[in-house]
């Protein structure tokens, strides 16, 4: 199992003390809230293509790098680290190849249903004001979901108007990192 491989390596990290490499306080050195996807290619790729180190910025992921609603828990997450983090700039970055990128919900829904998902449950989902289309449906250009992710945040009215929100996007392949918008 794969969390015993976890479990066995960190109990060596904390005896050996590694961890006293990585000790930084709460407050993020560039004072940076990064949003990202939460692709397992991105892991260390994308802290080494812009040279961010442990305790440089706030971290924060999901499917897709993407924001739909100026109140979810991505949303609250920023405005955290905005207002007690002390951080002053938002970076959005999402990637090429992104498996949120024309997700068929239809498909994902049969998904569901051969993995033991009753049909009752996904409709009470319904039911209960959940739109499952709307929620799990991706996009069809990742400089698209970066740029509506990027808008929200600009335009969320708890927003300071000094905090700069820029938009990138990286290719997981290679590191490159292209700039989709960026404010002065």
């Amino acid at each position: 199992m794969h969390l015993d491989e976890m479990l066995a390596h960190n109990k060596q990290f904390v005896a050996e003390k590694q961890y006293e490499d990585y000790e930084t306080d709460t407050f993020p050195n560039k004072k940076m809230v990064v949003f990202t996807c939460m692709d397992s290619r991105l892991v260390e790729l994308l802290n080494r293509a812009l040279n961010i180190q442990n305790g440089d910025v706030k971290m924060v992921k999901n499917a897709g790098a993407i924001i739909r609603k100026p109140f979810d828990s991505i949303m609250k997450s920023i405005l955290v680290a905005i207002f007690k983090l002390k951080a002053d700039e938002v970076v959005v970055i999402g990637h090429h190849g992104c498996g949120m990128s024309n997700v068929d919900t239809e498909a994902l829904k049969n998904t569901m249903v051969e993995r033991g998902i009753s049909e009752a449950a996904i409709n009470n989902l319904t039911h209960g004001g959940i739109n499952l289309d709307e929620e799990f449906h991706g996009f069809t250009t990742v400089e698209e979901s970066v740029m509506q992710s990027v808008n929200i945040i600009r335009n969320h009215p708890l927003l300071p108007k000094e905090i700069k929100v820029h938009g990138l996007v990286i290719d997981p392949g290679t590191g490159k990192v292209d700039v989709v918008t960026r404010e002065q």
